[in-house]
């Protein structure tokens, strides 16, 4: 929710970064001048910031950078992850005064301005990211230029205002309005039908490396839609927003379980398949965001640093298999995280569907999880093979 006026001044004017609960810290403006609300997440990425900004699951978020200096490559036309920024809003301590990449053809915080951004820098960015882990991810609102100069109970009236995470259905602000194809850059398996619930490029780019003819389509698709393209395998993408709001998706990935078609979600898509097998989801305190997290694939028992963006995350036993509550069959936790040991994948065992919690796209990141595009194909291979066999 932002209203903003996209100019740059030569001297930055004030701002200020309000929570919920009333905490306050005075900065500068940086980006686009006015008010922005939304809920405010830290994110740990020492690099990668043009990828964060233009992440769709950052939707309704407030970003703030831990990495103390962010800038100084600029912003380029090759690294976008999305066709727009999606940030609500941006903080950073210590934003660089000049770009020095040879790829950069703008600053960062020209592209802020631009989009309209609305963000504050030259705050403690380590004490709001302590308070955030010590409270939990809340609401909060940057106000800058005229508006640093509201009355402070205005301005927490804003936030306090503004919608919480919990309960908000945002695919439809990120999604594609039409579909869009992607041609297999492989040797051809056939095609595949990804629900856009927020999709980075870098995601659409794997799958088409390892054979697919990728089929972008809205959030709005039918279990008809998807199956007038004649999918060998259906995709579950990131997105921002609670996936207690998602009951149509939900449904609609029941539909592709019960056409027995091979299954992949990644993030978003992961806490889908887990509401369709049957399991809860709930809201993590304050997420996990960065490209530095260890999670443990229990398959291979390798440990794999991982890139992340998730507020919300999956309820089941972590060992051993379960009956899904909804008749699918086994499933296990394929995949958990070492610092909280939050559920980091599932596995159905009598079904073609698995998914993982965390970004094997990683652009911008660490690329441990990259051979999961891999396991794909294999599966969605072995699975038309049994067809076949028939």
């Amino acid at each position: 929710m932002t209203s903003a006026t996209p100019s740059i001044a030569q001297t930055p004017a004030p701002a200020v970064l309000v929570l919920e609960d009333g905490t306050r810290h005075r900065g500068r403006a940086y980006g686009a001048e006015g008010t922005t609300l939304g809920e405010v997440v830290f994110s740990t990425g020492m690099s990668g910031y043009q990828e964060t900004i233009t992440d769709p699951s950052y939707a309704g978020q407030i970003v703030l950078q831990t990495a103390p200096h962010i800038g100084n490559t600029g912003m380029n036309d090759e690294d976008r992850e999305s066709r727009r920024i999606w940030v609500a809003g941006y903080i950073v301590r210590d934003p660089s005064r000049v770009v020095s990449n040879w790829r950069a053809n703008a600053s960062l915080d020209e592209i802020l301005v631009r989009d309209g951004i609305v963000g504050i820098s030259g705050i403690d960015t380590r004490a709001v990211t302590r308070h955030i882990r010590s409270a939990g991810s809340m609401r909060g609102g940057i106000f800058s230029g005229a508006d640093a100069e509201l009355d402070a109970e205005e301005q927490l009236r804003r936030v306090t205002a503004a919608p919480e995470m919990s309960g908000q259905n945002l695919s439809a602000q990120v999604s594609v309005t039409e579909a869009t194809v992607t041609p297999a850059t492989a040797e051809r398996i056939g095609n595949l039908a990804v629900l856009d619930l927020g999709v980075k490029q870098a995601t659409v780019d794997n799958l088409a490396a390892r054979g697919f003819d990728v089929h972008v389509l809205p959030q709005t698709a039918t279990i008809d839609e998807i199956r007038a393209i004649d999918p060998v395998a259906v995709f579950y993408s990131n997105g921002p927003g609670d996936p207690a709001a998602s009951d149509d998706h939900v449904e609609l990935l029941r539909a592709v379980l019960d056409d027995e078609l091979p299954f992949f979600g990644i993030c978003f898509g992961n806490q889908l398949l887990g509401r369709a097998l049957g399991l809860g989801t709930y809201k993590l305190p304050f997420g996990h965001r960065g490209i530095n997290q260890p999670v443990l694939d229990k398959t291979t028992g390798r440990v794999e640093i991982t890139a992340h963006n998730h507020g919300f995350a999956v309820e089941a036993p972590l060992e051993g298999s379960f009956d899904s509550p909804n008749g699918y069959g086994r499933v296990e936790v394929s995949h958990v995280g070492l610092n909280d040991h939050v559920v980091e994948g599932l596995r159905a065992l009598d079904i073609p569907a698995f998914s993982v919690q965390y970004h094997p796209e990683a652009a911008a990141g660490p690329h441990d999880a990259n051979y999961l595009f891999d396991r794909f194909r294999d599966v969605v291979v072995a699975h038309l093979a049994q067809k076949d066999a028939k």
